[in-house]
């Protein structure tokens, strides 16, 4: 485990869902050579799942990718962060896994709680918490907790909650292109453009390093939104269901090994020709 004294968290791996779990495994094994090869020590929290079976699927696929443990945070609601098994599966762990589901069972039962507070503290001190689909939602201080699909953005479009605060700096929405999330991620970043939306295909991961320098991973794309720079926005007077008008929007999308500093707002394409 990464020493609590280190002087920088540990990196913030957001996954736009339906990860490859049968093939090469590329995004889960990203991960857990983040986690240390040879050693890597990983949690599962499948909050996020009613499905009985998540964690231990999870649990199983680590292992099989050379994990040394795999424990599951078994939290299926409030009443379970009173017991102590969860800080077990938590103690010397390098990595926590946040599976899919509905990112609102991670936010109203894990809000609040010490099971929350922990992860908070083991990524400050190094620990790499990776989530998938509603659990890369969760990541952020602010989440997404649902909203209507569609290309533009509407008053009223998205409804946000407080998510697990790792970062204040991204607004992360997840099976971005196969779901047809742009409008509903503008809308969100229109009500406070202070952060930068990360919209993440399927099979696609936006790892966040200590550095705030987004490096993107995986077979489709990141869709960066920045309204940093908004020159004017209609989002405070717009009537409900009507469309947001923003000008000075600036989009970027970004395939694998290219890079957006976050606070340079700045990208860097990967030259596939090179």
């Amino acid at each position: 485990m990464p020493s609590p004294t280190q002087n920088h968290r540990g990196a913030i791996v957001a996954i736009g869902g339906a990860e490859d779990k049968e093939g090469d495994r590329r995004l889960l094994k990203r991960f857990l050579n983040l986690c240390g090869p040879g050693d890597a020590r990983v949690a599962i929290v499948p909050t996020a799942s009613r499905l009985a079976d998540t964690g231990e699927r999870y649990s199983a696929l680590f292992r099989d990718l050379g994990a040394r443990t795999a424990p599951i945070v078994q939290v299926r609601d409030r009443r379970d962060v009173e017991r102590e098994d969860w800080e077990a599966a938590l103690e010397g762990v390098t990595g926590v896994f946040l599976t899919g589901g509905n990112q609102l069972r991670l936010s109203t039962i894990l809000g609040g709680t010490a099971v929350a507070t922990r992860i908070r503290r083991l990524n400050a001190a190094g620990v790499h918490v990776a989530g998938t689909s509603a659990g890369a939602a969760f990541v952020s201080e602010h989440m997404i907790a649902f909203g209507a699909e569609g290309a533009t953005p509407l008053a009223g479009q998205v409804s946000l909650a407080a998510g697990l605060g790792l970062t204040n700096r991204v607004i992360v929405d997840q099976h971005f292109r196969q779901r047809d999330r742009l409008g509903r991620l503008l809308a969100a970043l229109s009500l406070n453009p202070f952060p930068v939306g990360l919209g993440i295909d399927e099979d696609t991961a936006a790892i966040l390093g200590p550095d705030n320098v987004v490096e993107v991973a995986g077979a489709g794309a990141v869709t960066v939104v920045d309204l940093g720079q908004l020159d004017a926005s209609t989002a405070a007077y717009a009537e409900p269901g009507r469309p947001i008008q923003l000008v000075g929007a600036r989009v970027h999308v970004l395939s694998a090994g290219a890079r957006f500093d976050l606070e340079g707002r700045a990208a860097t394409v990967l030259d596939e020709g090179a």
